[in-house]
């Protein structure tokens, strides 16, 4: 029996290290797993005893990429816990800062990470050497999409003007049409890259996912909405835990997601198009035909070409936003804590980000629950691994490792592992 091992021991990640194994018998795949390793980081421990003002700050932290959703995710919850909701201007805020996030994170991904793949480089450095402008375009949306946060959040990185009934601060009207040329010229640029990568060559792959996502009854989904799935799902988000299951796997420190009774399913991009299509602008889904897209794509090589029209959808959505804004007369509604549970449930860049509390009388938190996107797609990445490294068996190691990375940066895990990975290994008999 001629066995074949593969490993690639070091898949940097933002939040931890990972690995990647193939195991390979008789020319024939037996395993295809992403090993996460990471170190515990105790969030959901530390929240516990906090009031629940300190919540949105500490769970910022989880991520630099996006802090948002963690933000709007614990935000909703603790509102919704105290039986508050946040209407008029101040939602529209949020949906604002959201727009910011989407625009810089998935401008970086796109461009940065995941487009070299499709072109040959090994990374953006060596790709900016004959595509000057592309990357130059890149980092001007990265920079549109940070200005947002920044003016709504505080800072860039890590904003500290959330807070639950509002924000601290709201912006000025003058503050906020200050930043619409930058976001025009965003919005054309984002045209531009969609067409760029629609003309890529995308292999001839699809997988017949469960897609799960917000859906809203009027707008494509930020904040709000009911969980919804491409089979037939449709919940209230307190329903999470009826309907999901986390599971610990011998191979991995992260938790693995499925829905009750059927397994893995994807969320991010490809689910919230495939569910939503049809709450997307008309010049916006104009784009997305053009760009060879109908309303479903199941290929996860072109979430690239998803990816990019959400960055369009963005920016025309923050230009509608602030064309309709006039400064709140209240920065933020008052709440007045009480025991009970909330949920929260929002579209990261990458996903649904599902938070849960648990509060005494006096606002401070019982218990903590965040299920992030990265470890719901975890599943789902490795029946992709699979079902890519089945159809490459026979190449050499180096052609079938390439694809495999190729495979996870299809879902924008997160920066490091999507930027690069650091060694194979071959083990023969």
């Amino acid at each position: 029996m001629e066995t074949r091992t593969l490993h690639v021991d070091y898949l940097t990640r933002v939040e931890g290290e990972g690995a990647l194994e193939l195991r390979i018998e008789d020319g024939r795949l037996i395993s295809a797993q992403l090993r996460i390793f990471e170190p515990p980081r105790l969030f959901e421990a530390l929240l516990r005893g906090r009031t629940y003002a300190e919540v949105p700050d500490i769970v910022a932290r989880i991520c630099g990429i996006c802090p948002i959703a963690y933000q709007m995710s614990a935000v909703h919850a603790i509102e919704r816990a105290f039986g508050h909701t946040v209407e008029g201007q101040l939602r529209s805020l949020r949906r604002l800062v959201y727009c910011g996030e989407w625009i810089e994170s998935h401008a970086l991904h796109v461009s940065m990470l995941h487009a070299p793949d499709f072109l040959g480089y090994p990374d953006a450095i060596r790709m900016a050497r004959e595509h000057a402008e592309i990357v130059r375009n890149a980092l001007a949306l990265k920079k549109a999409g940070n200005e947002l946060i920044r003016v709504l959040g505080g800072r860039e990185i890590h904003p500290i003007n959330v807070k639950p009934g509002g924000f601290y601060r709201v912006p000025t009207r003058s503050e906020l049409t200050a930043i619409e040329a930058t976001l025009e010229r965003a919005r054309d640029l984002a045209v531009r890259l969609v067409r760029w990568v629609a003309g890529f060559p995308f292999p001839d792959f699809e997988r017949d996912y469960e897609f799960v996502a917000l859906r809203h009854p009027e707008e494509y989904p930020f904040n709000e909405g009911r969980l919804v799935s491409s089979a037939g799902l449709d919940i209230d988000i307190s329903d999470f835990d009826r309907q999901f299951e986390e599971r610990q796997v011998p191979h991995s420190t992260a938790l693995h997601a499925g829905i009750r009774g059927r397994g893995a399913y994807l969320v991010g991009p490809l689910a919230r198009y495939a569910l939503n299509f049809d709450r997307l602008p008309a010049s916006v889904q104009a784009l997305a035909r053009e760009a060879g897209l109908g309303p479903v794509c199941r290929n996860p090589f072109r979430s690239i070409i998803v990816r990019a029209i959400e960055i369009v959808y963005a920016c025309e959505e923050a230009l509608g936003l602030i064309a309709a804004y006039e400064p709140p007369e209240v920065a933020a509604v008052p709440l007045t804590p009480r025991p009970g549970i909330g949920f929260g449930c929002t579209e990261a860049p990458r996903g649904i980000c599902w938070h849960r509390y648990e509060f005494d009388a006096d606002g401070n938190v019982l218990t903590a629950r965040i299920v992030p996107p990265t470890s719901q797609n975890q599943p789902s990445m490795e029946a992709d691994l699979a079902a890519i490294a089945s159809t490459a068996l026979e190449e050499p190691d180096e052609v079938l490792r390439e694809r495999c990375e190729r495979s996870i940066r299809n879902h924008d895990p997160c920066i490091s592992c999507s930027a690069h990975f650091l060694k194979l290994s071959v083990l023969r008999p």
